[in-house]
C-alpha cells in the first residue's frame, strides 16, 4: 500500500504530473491500485491508455 502522505498528495491535487504518474505506476506495479477506490483503477487505466504507465 502507498504511503498515507502520497495518498494525501495525490487526493489534494498536490503532485505533480510526473508525481502522479509515479505514483500510479507504483501501485500498477505492486497492484494496490486495483484495490482502493475505483478513481485510483480508472486513473491508472487512463495513464495506461496514454502510454504514460505500462500495465504490470
Amino acid at each position: 500500500m502507498p504511503n498515507i502522505d502520497d495518498i494525501l498528495r495525490f487526493e489534494t491535487g498536490e503532485m505533480t504530473e510526473d508525481e502522479i504518474i509515479e505514483f500510479i505506476q507504483s501501485g500498477i506495479d505492486s497492484g494496490w491500485v486495483w484495490q482502493l477506490q475505483g478513481f485510483y483503477g480508472r486513473t491508472a487505466a487512463s495513464l495506461i491508455e496514454q502510454g504514460l504507465c505500462t500495465p504490470a
